[in-house]
C-alpha cells in the first residue's frame, strides 16, 4: 500500500484541513509582512478566507479539539497583522 494512501484520511479529517490552511494563511500573512505588496496581501486575504471556511467546515463536523481552539486564535492573530500591513500598503 502506498504510502500516501495511509494518511489520505488523514488530510481530509476537518480538524487537520483546517490546521493545514490556517498554517498557510499565516506562511502568507508573514509573507505579506516582508514584503508589503498588493499582491502579497491579497494572496493572504485568500489564504485566510480559506482558513475561515475550513473552521466553519471544523465545526459542522463537531471538530471541538484543542487545536481547532488554538489555530482559531492564530488565524484571528494571522487577522490583525494582515490588517496592520494593509494599511501599509495603501498608504505607500
Amino acid at each position: 500500500m502506498a504510502k500516501h494512501s495511509d494518511t489520505s484520511w488523514k488530510q481530509d479529517h476537518p480538524s487537520t484541513l483546517f490546521s493545514n490552511s490556517v498554517q498557510r494563511a499565516d506562511r502568507a500573512v508573514k509573507q505579506a509582512m516582508s514584503h508589503p505588496q498588493e499582491i502579497a496581501v491579497e494572496h493572504a486575504f485568500n489564504s485566510i478566507e480559506h482558513a475561515e471556511n475550513a473552521l466553519l467546515n471544523a465545526i459542522q463536523h463537531n471538530e471541538h479539539l484543542d487545536t481547532v481552539e488554538q489555530n482559531k486564535e492564530l488565524l484571528e492573530q494571522a487577522k490583525k497583522q494582515l490588517n496592520d500591513v494593509k494599511q501599509i500598503v495603501e498608504e505607500q
